[in-house]
């Protein structure tokens, strides 16, 4: 502040002759020795009365390194102050100067005093350039040539900690192309990126676009990752709002990004109005589903809320982040499985919930293929108690949560699941509570699902494993199914098949090659896919509605509600009992059981020799046996 003041000072003095000398068009000798004499009285006093109006303004304490806008308007402020005190000055002491040196005095003082000040940012730009002159300097493209894209271009123009060379900008507005921004050429839309990253070197692109909606950004994502640059992203539009645009905000472009789905709006009274100061269950609580459920539910203020969970690990995790969160919610967290029907009841008749979710299964195909019992016991004999529990003990509401599997299944699982969504619509029939279920497809990042599995694959090296080229599957992230399922619990009125819009569907193997990219691998370089071949009771594609459903629309354009099959109830449930009783003695028939109760599941001819040949093996060496069967699993 001293230096800058003292060379506010010379240049105050300098800029008084330097006004008369202009005037009289540089030469000295013409100036009158009385114009002299005016600026030599009045020195010391205009020097005093700039320096007091420079601090008043501030101009002593901004940091010059990051000025700006206002800063300049500081300046030319203190400049148009100073010359006005002294114009007064000089007509109070009557003193005189030509007219038009107080003009010429203004523009000099204002022109100093700026080039002064901005001396430190060109300093601080030189030495930047100094700085990353010794570094590789990695060509990067931005996308979007608005505020956002302008924020960012500068700081990594100025700052010495990020070595990019900004050398092109991708703008979609046809008035921009061809001129500057920064100094950087805007070299077309986003029909010109694969062209510019040949032409620019390009090796990162930064997608600046946070007012860009989910399909634009898939679909400029999608252009990008054609090319071998690196994506990053600025996240969203409240970065603009909260004045938040900066480096230190981009991230790395996500399989949710690139999924490009729309935001999902929900009606948020009508989930308040069954959910608020109410006492809801969730079952399976520590789960992927499980757990969201209890952060969207705990945000409706519920009187109590009780997670119910056979893991205690995941139950423990979810407890603790909601007990920081939501310091004031009453939580219970109770461990046990819904097998345990005195469990399970006394859950029911000690809290009596009002709404219950029912989340607990066995979900994962491949291992309920080597394991259907335990898919049989838990997923359907485990809902069927609880359903049982919810009838006894006056829940008005339950949300069964269930699977495109269950659409025409290939595998025990979804079979099991399609045996869920009719013992709920058997005792809707029969009791005040209202049952319902809600069918959905994959979601992103749940425990077991593709992505984390390929994650793992691709840091212990690869290979990144995928069944079938052609295998297509449809995704969703967890909040967006959760907040779903809520919407449809609000629209309940007893027995409907509520199926959830899971909008386009991706084949896994480009899933898989977006990931590898987007991980900063290179496809058939340093990563490698394998085909390993469909697993047992797997399906190419999934169906989300029997062909015998019809589909009802909803108030919300991504709920449908599938009218339910008719089924002998009777028939259903003597089955039923065959059924809990093979599975409770392992028997080698209950996936034959299961295809006579669910018509539409087929055991594929190589499965059912697979489990035979198993059996046989396991047999004969004495693996099997029908005796000893839990007691409880009969109750």
């Amino acid at each position: 502040m001293f230096l800058l003041c003292l060379v506010d000072i010379g240049t105050i003095l300098l800029n008084s002759y330097l006004s008369l000398l202009i005037r009289y068009e540089g030469h000295h000798e013409w100036i009158l020795p009385e114009y002299l004499d005016s600026i030599k009285k009045y020195a010391l006093i205009n020097v005093v009365i700039t320096i007091i109006v420079f601090l008043l303004l501030n101009l002593y304490k901004s940091i010059w390194t990051y000025a700006g806008v206002h800063e300049v308007a500081s300046i030319i402020a203190a400049c148009i102050l100073s010359t006005a005190f002294q114009a007064l000055g000089f007509l109070i002491f009557n003193l005189i100067v030509p007219r038009s040196y107080y003009i010429i005095y203004f523009f000099l003082l204002t022109m100093t005093t700026t080039v002064t000040r901005f001396s430190y940012r060109l300093l601080r730009t030189l030495q930047s350039k100094v700085k990353r002159s010794g570094d590789r300097l990695i060509n990067t493209m931005v996308i979007g040539a608005g505020e956002a894209g302008s924020v960012i271009i500068h700081e990594l123009k100025t700052s010495r900690h990020l070595n990019r060379n900004v050398v092109c900008i991708i703008d979609d507005n046809p008035s921009k192309r061809g001129k500057y921004l920064q100094g950087i050429r805007i070299a077309g839309g986003r029909d010109d990126i694969i062209a510019a990253v040949k032409r620019y070197s390009i090796e990162e692109i930064i997608l600046a676009i946070p007012s860009a909606g989910p399909k634009t950004t898939k679909e400029i994502l999608r252009i990008c990752n054609e090319t071998n640059c690196k994506l990053k992203v600025l996240p969203g539009m409240y970065q603009l709002i909260n004045e938040e645009v900066s480096v230190s905000k981009l991230r790395e472009v996500s399989i949710e990004d690139l999924l490009g789905r729309d935001s999902i709006n929900i009606d948020l009274d009508s989930v308040a109005g069954y959910v608020n100061n109410k006492t809801v269950l969730i079952t399976g609580g520590g789960g992927s589903i499980g757990s969201e459920l209890c952060r969207q539910i705990a945000n409706y203020c519920p009187k109590c809320l009780i997670i119910f969970d056979i893991y205690e690990n995941n139950a423990y995790d979810i407890q603790q982040e909601l007990k920081k969160k939501y310091p004031h919610l009453r939580l219970e967290v109770l461990i046990g499985s819904v097998r345990n029907t005195k469990r399970i009841e006394w859950v029911m008749e000690r809290y009596r919930p009002d709404v219950v979710y029912h989340a607990a299964a066995h979900k994962h195909v491949p291992l309920m293929e080597d394991s259907p019992n335990e898919a049989i016991k838990n997923n359907v004999f485990g809902t069927y108690k609880t359903a049982r529990a919810a009838d006894k003990f006056g829940v008005k509401r339950f949300v069964l949560i269930s699977t495109d599997k269950a659409v025409n299944p290939t595998n025990i699982m979804g079979a099991s699941k399609r045996l869920c969504e009719m013992v709920i619509q058997t005792f809707n029939k029969y009791s005040a509570t209202e049952y319902v279920a809600v069918r959905f497809g994959n979601v992103l990042g749940s425990n077991g699902s593709v992505i984390p599995l390929f994650k793992k694959q691709m840091e212990e090296g690869g290979p990144v494993t995928v069944t079938h080229p052609d295998i297509i599957r449809y995704f969703m992230t967890i909040p967006e199914a959760v907040s779903l399922v809520l919407q449809a619990g609000a629209y309940a009125k007893g027995g409907e098949i509520f199926v959830l819009d899971m909008g386009e569907p991706v084949k896994i193997a480009d899933l898989a090659k977006n990931l590898i990219r987007l991980s900063g691998y290179t496809l058939g370089a340093d990563m490698e896919i394998e085909y390993t071949g469909l697993r047992p009771g797997e399906k190419l594609y999934e169906e989300l509605l029997i062909a015998d459903e019809g589909l009802q629309k909803t108030q919300n354009d991504l709920i449908y509600i599938g009218e339910p099959l008719e089924f002998d109830e009777v028939h259903f449930l003597s089955e039923l009992k065959k059924l809990e009783e093979a599975a409770i003695n392992e028997d080698i028939e209950v996936k034959n059981i299961v295809a006579g109760i669910v018509t539409t599941y087929h055991i594929k001819p190589e499965d059912k020799a697979r489990d035979e040949k198993n059996y046989r093996v396991l047999n004969s060496l004495g693996a099997i046996s029908h005796e000893g069967a839990v007691v409880e699993e009969r109750k």
